[in-house]
């Protein structure tokens, strides 16, 4: 068992970031290692480098497959089993999930609906064959499903410096107690069984160690079981259980074959100048694909990679020498060119071509037969607006269904293309929107402020967008935002850009406690607590009745966020109910005789803040409420007439924009205050880039 003293196994957090420093990856795998034994400069791509690899529509139905499976064992733990229709929604709604620069476009899938279309199969066929033949799995008890590792490991008795990571699909315990370790697969075709009893020990002894170093219990075998999706002629099963037995001599056969590659590896990415060699004959990469990331690397920056931000400084230290040495002997515009004619060879991803992103997107829509020409490019902060014009009787429905595969040629994750038409000097057009890598910041500034007009943001036709708290029909402001989004930063502008508008009143509840630094303006009250929250709420009500009485207005600027968290966690029921003690007689010492009467029932504070959304506007109240939560329980049909301004910027999924702004396409945002607003002051939804108060 792989539990004694590891000398890496206990380093105070400092010694693992100096560890760390040393080597170009953060852990191994045996997926790093086959990847770096079979191919040195896929190897460097996809792990130093991070630049993933486009995925087949037969490898995205495999990884639908897998979560499936993992749902299936999952309800089966809790003695519940699943049928295939609820096997399919999930696997179904994986690939709907999937962003449209991660497929393959191929000549057999030309087109992501084609793609989509062949995962859906493969998907379904995957499935039908588990549950027809799901006695393979048949177990006495199901202990672990879908399990993480990452651990320190003793191999061929050394110590790895590297933790290991490994995602282990099911731990079981069989009929006859013996404990085993599960790994899916799917496959076109089954691996030869000679090929697997010498090839798979490396992935099997991974596996075993993680499993028994982490949980401290003993292994006896690794199960490999592959699911061919093509159907046998012969009708013989689909799917083909392998497995592995733990012995000791097994044991130590397989770490001796493991720690070779293992060592070589670790020898690389411990030397920033190791050279990576192309494996020309490797037939599992793409190489058109592999020749355009090396010359990549021979004249991009770090930026130009997505690098976390522990390795950019060895990655840009490596990369310098590199292009150093390059532009040295080999001149720049040679490596260009020879990019242009690797590019060539991608017959299908137009992400790699020397093309223009109005070529790219006239180029895809010619292939689906759409003639269409781009006749203006915007560059805003966060993305690019292209404005399309298209032949006669093309209709935008046509272009909407292509959006992923014109998402696909840009390589980004999705395009966003307004419902409406878009005027531009006298002449419609259609708009699409790329989003991009942000190069700048759009940074607070006083002179946006126009009397009570506050600014949200800026467009990619370099106009404001406001919230006019003067116009009777925005009083109130809803704003959406997942974690990193510029939720909390657009607040924090807005609040600013108030002050700066001679606002005296301005109510901030802040639950979470993300504005703190406001307390120190005297403009400002901030409550944090959900009883000083639920007062001064009463207060507010008391204050607006004051003033609907009275027939006045002053301008009030209540901020609420998070407000779906204060409200759960604010008094309902018993709660609310006031009593007090009242004298019903006397003693007969002459004492009162006292008794807790029910004289009174607060207001939820849910329902006083609808009482100011009602009825505040008049007497100058106005809301902006803020929430992560996109559900329909928080934004419920009534809450959201009580907003017609709704803000929303990046949430995680398609239903999340759908119940903030009626409308999908906040999900396609890239985070850091790029949005998108609702308001009866504009005709369309409007895209923006939110202030940023340093």
């Amino acid at each position: 068992m792989n539990s004694g003293n590891h000398k890496y196994r206990n380093l105070s957090p400092d010694e693992y970031d100096q560890l760390f420093s040393n080597f170009l990856i953060d852990s191994w795998s045996f997926s790093k290692i086959s990847s770096f034994s079979r191919n040195e400069k896929a190897f460097e791509m996809s792990y130093i480098y991070r630049v993933p690899p486009k995925l087949s529509a037969s490898t995205i139905a495999g990884q639908a497959y897998h979560l499936s499976l993992d749902y299936y064992f999952e309800s089966l733990k809790n003695k519940e089993e699943k049928d295939l229709v609820e096997l399919q929604k999930i696997a179904f709604e994986f690939i709907e999930n999937q962003r449209a620069n991660i497929w393959k476009i191929q000549k057999t899938t030309p087109t992501i609906d084609a793609c989509k279309e062949k995962a859906y199969k493969l998907s379904v066929s995957l499935l039908e064959n588990f549950l027809r033949e799901k006695q393979v799995y048949e177990f006495k008890e199901i202990l672990f499903i879908e399990r993480y590792f990452d651990e320190f490991l003793n191999i061929n008795g050394v110590d790895i410096p590297l933790p290991c990571h490994a995602k282990v699909d099911l731990i079981a315990k069989t009929h006859d107690d013996k404990i085993v370790v599960i790994d899916h697969k799917s496959k076109a075709t089954f691996s030869d069984e000679k090929e697997l009893a010498f090839g798979i020990g490396k992935q099997a002894i991974t596996y075993f160690n993680c499993v028994e170093s982490a949980l401290k219990i003993k292994v006896d075998e690794v199960w490999f079981v592959e699911n061919k999706y093509s159907n046998n002629r012969n009708g013989k099963p689909q799917l083909n259980c392998f497995k592995v037995e733990m012995s000791e001599d097994t044991i130590k056969l397989y770490e001796a074959l493991v720690y070779e590659p293992l060592k070589r590896m670790l020898e690389a990415v411990s030397d920033p100048d190791y050279v990576y060699l192309i494996n020309e004959n490797d037939n599992f990469i793409d190489k058109a694909e592999i020749h355009e990331f090396w010359s990549k690397t021979m004249i991009s920056e770090v930026e130009d990679f997505n690098i976390p931000e522990s390795k950019k400084e060895i990655i840009s230290n490596r990369l310098k020498k590199i292009r150093d040495a390059s532009i040295g002997s080999i001149n720049p515009s040679v490596i260009k060119k020879f990019r242009n004619n690797a590019s060539e060879f991608i017959q299908y991803n137009l992400s790699d071509k020397d093309m223009t992103k109005q070529e790219k997107i006239e180029h895809i829509l010619r292939t689906l037969g759409i003639i269409a020409r781009v006749d203006h490019t915007f560059s805003g902060y966060s993305n690019d607006t292209f404005l399309l014009s298209v032949s006669a009787g093309t209709s935008l429905s046509k272009i909407y269904k292509y959006k992923l595969d014109i998402a696909n040629a840009l390589d980004v994750s999705s395009i966003r293309i307004n419902k409406q038409l878009f005027v531009y000097e006298g002449k419609s057009y259609i708009s699409i929107e790329s989003s991009k890598k942000r190069d700048k910041d759009l940074i607070f500034d006083k002179s946006y402020l126009e009397g009570l007009k506050i600014p949200i943001g800026v467009d990619n036709f370099d106009k404001c967008i406001y919230w006019d708290l003067q116009n009777q029909s925005t009083p109130h402001v809803l704003m959406c935002g997942a974690t990193g989004s510029g939720k909390s930063v657009s607040i924090e502008s807005i609040i600013h850009y108030a002050i700066e508008a001679k606002i005296q009143n301005i109510v901030v509840f802040d639950p979470k406690f993300e504005f703190q630094t406001l307390k120190a303006n005297s403009n400002i009250e901030v409550y944090n607590d959900i009883e000083d929250i639920e007062n001064k709420m009463e207060q507010l009500i008391v204050k607006m009745n004051e003033l609907v009485k009275s027939g006045s207005e002053q301008k009030t600027l209540i901020v609420f966020d998070e407000f779906a968290d204060a409200v759960s966690a604010s008094k309902k029921g018993q709660e609310l109910k006031v009593y007090e003690d009242q004298v019903v007689g006397l003693y007969q010492n002459g004492s009162p005789k006292m008794k807790r009467i029910h004289v009174s029932t607060k207001k939820a504070l849910e329902e006083n803040l609808k009482i100011i959304l009602q009825k505040g506007r008049s007497s100058g109240f106005r809301v902006l409420a803020a929430t992560q939560r996109a559900s329909v329980k928080v934004i419920t049909g009534d809450a959201k007439v009580n907003f017609p301004v709704q803000i929303c910027f990046r949430v995680p999924k398609e239903i999340d924009s759908k119940v903030v702004l009626g409308e999908s396409g906040a999900e396609s945002l890239s985070g850091k205050g790029d949005g998108l607003i609702n308001s009866p002051e504009y005709l369309d939804l409007v895209r923006f880039q939110g202030f940023y108060k340093g």
